[in-house]
């Protein structure tokens, strides 16, 4: 019995039973949850498993049914058997579903995922979605009550940023979305590549983040955050993601990059030419900024080998954002490449980035920050607004 298997009760990640245990705490979430023994003879296991079947069978036909309603309901959670492979879901208490309602015209989702316990943690996460908390409130006109905050350090199982957790916060940053709407993605942590397999992507790479039970649940490809948050996007709603991750230049696979040199020329490049799939939004705006292009590393993930500070890319957006309100989309993204340049150049700095970057200036920083958009625009007249 080493090999079997069971979910947690609570925040659903996949547990290893030890031989003849009773019950078994969760890494993740800390909760206990208890080990069925399998005691029953083949004959009544069969029984079992086939009505649990036929049950599970009558959920699921219920779930497909009503998938767009779910999200913003307490009192159900719709699965993704497709996700999950055999495994269905836990039950879990009503009130982890979402703390609140999906509703207000601001509203946003910041996950910091810091690896607790793995090799490849990080450590400057959950201050960078503090800080943009922070931000989105003091300066952005966003309500508390409208920020949804998933980290480890949550004592809420349901917001601990597991791949289960995650896919719900961005259902819900959509859920009810109409015109007027302002919605806001803002994830720290580790992202990859991996070979794309249905031929969209022109450097042959999908890339995707890593929530916290990657390793047993998997990763979340762009595919699937485009799909979640780009494309329901109504006429006259727009949906700003801050990206601070290795490999993020493309990761909500939005049909344009923006393509900038050092003197702040640009082109949009068409990245949506080879994907059958239509990658706009439904009639929204959708726009992205990340820390560094697709083959980049940034220096989030070069805090591996524990001589760099996580999140240059947020605090530089949000210094940038501070410090000259109004500004367009076009000088931002030229500041932030600027604070980058003038980091690796070892020039100095003033205000509250200058001590964190001062920690970096022996790494490589070969990171560009990028843009990228449902659709083209002049990035020198269009203003910044969230």
């Amino acid at each position: 019995m080493s090999g079997r298997r069971i979910r947690c009760s609570w925040c659903g990640v996949q547990l290893t039973v030890p031989p003849r245990a009773q019950n078994i705490q969760c890494a993740v979430c800390k909760a206990v949850t208890r080990v069925q023994q399998n005691d029953r003879l083949p004959g009544q296991a069969q029984s079992s498993l086939h009505d649990a079947t036929n049950k599970l069978k009558g959920f699921l036909n219920t779930v497909s049914s009503n998938i767009n309603s779910m999200v913003a309901s307490v009192n159900s959670y719709p699965m993704q058997a497709s996700s999950y492979g055999s495994y269905a879901q836990p039950a879990r208490p009503i009130s982890s579903l979402m703390p609140f309602p999906a509703k207000g015209k601001k509203r946003a989702v910041l996950c910091a995922v810091s690896y607790y316990g793995q090799r490849h943690r990080l450590k400057g996460t959950v201050n960078d979605v503090r800080c943009m908390k922070y931000f989105l409130v003091e300066r952005m006109g966003f309500p508390n009550d409208s920020i949804l905050l998933l980290s480890e350090e949550e004592p809420n199982p349901s917001l601990i940023p597991t791949k289960y957790n995650i896919r719900k916060a961005l259902q819900w940053l959509v859920q009810g979305c109409q015109s007027g709407d302002s919605l806001v993605f803002h994830y720290s942590g580790h992202g990859s590549q991996q070979r794309d397999l249905n031929g969209d992507e022109i450097d042959g790479y999908d890339e995707m983040l890593l929530p916290v039970d990657h390793q047993i649940e998997g990763t979340i490809l762009d595919d699937e955050i485009n799909a979640t948050i780009v494309k329901p996007l109504p006429s006259g709603a727009k949906l700003h993601a801050i990206i601070d991750a290795c490999h993020s230049g493309t990761v909500l696979d939005l049909p344009f990059l923006c393509r900038m040199n050092s003197e702040g020329y640009y082109v949009w490049e068409d990245h949506g030419f080879l994907s059958s799939t239509y990658k706009g939004t439904s009639g929204g705006l959708a726009i992205s900024f990340s820390a560094c292009d697709d083959h980049q590393v940034s220096v989030d993930t070069m805090a591996l080998s524990g001589n760099a500070v996580t999140g240059a890319m947020t605090y530089s957006f949000i210094q940038a954002a501070q410090k000259e309100p109004g500004l367009t989309y076009g000088r931002l993204l030229n500041s932030m490449s600027q604070i980058i340049r003038d980091a690796k150049a070892g020039t100095h700095l003033n205000g509250p980035i200058s001590a964190l970057l001062r920690k970096v200036l022996g790494t490589d920083l070969s990171q560009v920050p990028q843009l990228s958009s449902s659709a083209k625009f002049d990035i020198y007249s269009k203003p910044l607004s969230l």
